[in-house]
């Protein structure tokens, strides 16, 4: 019997990792996890965290304005990016400390240096080697930016999370939900926001009714979207920008952020000399129980391309130390996996749009629900709400569910659940409302549109 090193090596410390990494070691596995940066991974460090604490301080410049419509004497309210920043870090600080005792607290290993394969059982790690008997890659991905003249002075929302000053003036260029994030951000925070997208809409994938509804809703509150727009090339002349787009115009400004796309973090890591396949854009294959072309080797999380989202990653880290060191094997079901998107306003979905509803032809009762906030009645504020439920007219099942406003992301989490769980029109409309609220439409919706 071979002797290794490690029953488990772990290629990357982020929450699907470090998460396998526990769940293994509490099993029993001796194990460790690589990181060559900071453990806590995209979403902890670069990703969802910071990004939802500066949507929260951009929402503060409404909130003054409608307070007073609430009675409240607010005084001049001013804004320091340089405060938000700093206090930012140091929450970000908190949790890099806290996802390193979760692992020291379960005897995991963690060398915080780069880690290669060098063959199906072997790590190399700064010139030293460690072998082990099972190796989980959950590298994560990171954001790619075309190849155009310039694109060196621009910025990714890795650098927008550090940036020494906010800018006046910022070109996002991108259409996903990282784009229209930072779009809402930078907004909310006083920056003059123009959104470029090369597209015919925002937010590629999500149903059409959302997709318009929330351009609609940023175009309100003053981002400049222009779609089917793109840059040239990038000159930097001085402190500004000039950006040339395909069209021939030029728009000048502060700074410009890239959100067109990320890859997998799989490059220079031995993955191809080892014998484990990729696919065509750089993710890593695997079958439905993480297992690469390499048997003993496994992926987890945005690196695989599967559903890019962090729950998505832990469940799925989860479900391979269950099944390879516990005893009890099972694998991610990646349908109707609900998700949120940290737009002004946000977005929630749960299940199919309506237009992969229908692509296998079937007939659907579709039911929208399109209002005023209650909030909004005295605050006077033009910042309207949609709700919609996409529902199979034979079965009734509700196949998915739709929101665009305040707290969408909040409410589509228990919608989630009945999603899952196969509920009918039937049993959505069984539940009593809770009044006055938002949610009580999804409960409320009688007539199809």
């Amino acid at each position: 019997m071979p002797k290794f090193d490690y029953d488990l090596f772990v290629i990357g410390g982020g929450s699907g990792g470090v998460r396998a990494a526990r769940i293994a070691a509490g099993y029993g596995a001796k194990v460790a996890v690589a990181e060559e940066s900071r453990v806590g991974g995209t979403c902890v460090i670069r990703g969802c965290v910071p990004k939802k604490l500066l949507s929260y301080a951009a929402h503060f410049h409404e909130d003054f304005e409608d307070a007073r419509n609430y009675g409240w004497t607010v005084s001049e309210a001013s804004f320091d990016w340089p405060t938000l920043i700093a206090n930012k870090d140091r929450e970000i600080d908190r949790l890099n400390g806290i996802y390193k005792k979760l692992l020291s607290g379960s005897k995991v290993a963690l060398l915080e240096t780069r880690a290669i394969l060098v063959d199906p059982h072997t790590v190399e790690l700064a010139g030293k080697r460690v072998t082990a008997k099972n190796i989980l890659i959950a590298v994560g991905g990171w954001p790619e930016r075309p190849d155009i003249p310039g694109i060196e002075h621009s910025i990714t929302s890795n650098e927008a999370f550090h940036l020494q000053n906010l800018p006046r003036e910022i070109v996002v260029v991108g259409g996903g939900y990282i784009a229209v994030e930072f779009a809402g951000i930078f907004n909310g925070l006083g920056a003059k926001v123009t959104q470029l997208y090369r597209g015919e809409q925002i937010l590629r994938g999500f149903d059409d009714d959302v997709r318009n509804f929330l351009a609609a809703e940023m175009a309100k509150k003053g981002i400049d979207i222009r779609t089917r727009s793109d840059v040239a090339r990038i000159d930097k002349a001085g402190e500004r920008l000039k950006l040339t787009l395909l069209d021939g115009s030029t728009l000048d400004c502060g700074a410009v952020m890239y959100a067109t796309g990320r890859r997998a973090k799989t490059d220079g890591m031995g993955l191809a000399e080892t014998g484990v396949d990729l696919n065509a854009n750089g993710t890593i294959a695997v079958d439905a129980t993480s297992q690469t072309s390499v048997p003993n080797i496994h992926a987890i999380g945005d690196c695989t391309g599967r559903v890019n989202l962090t729950p998505v990653a832990i469940r799925e880290g989860h479900a391979y130390a269950d099944s390879i060191f516990g005893g009890k094997a099972w694998h991610v079901d990646h349908r109707n996996i609900a998700s949120a998107v940290f737009s002004h306003p946000p977005v929630g979905v749960v299940g199919l749009s309506e237009a992969d509803a229908r692509k296998d032809g079937r007939a659907l009762d579709i039911y929208k629900a399109d209002f005023k906030p209650l909030k909004h009645t005295i605050t006077g504020r033009d910042e309207r709400t949609l709700m919609k439920l996409v529902v199979d007219r034979a079965s009734q099942v509700v196949l998915g569910a739709h929101m665009v406003g305040m707290d969408a992301p909040e409410i589509i989490q228990a919608l989630a659940i009945a999603v899952k769980m196969g509920a009918t029109k039937a049993q959505f409309d069984a539940a009593i409302a809770v009044h006055p609220t938002a949610a009580e439409e999804f409960v409320t919706m009688r007539t199809p549109v």
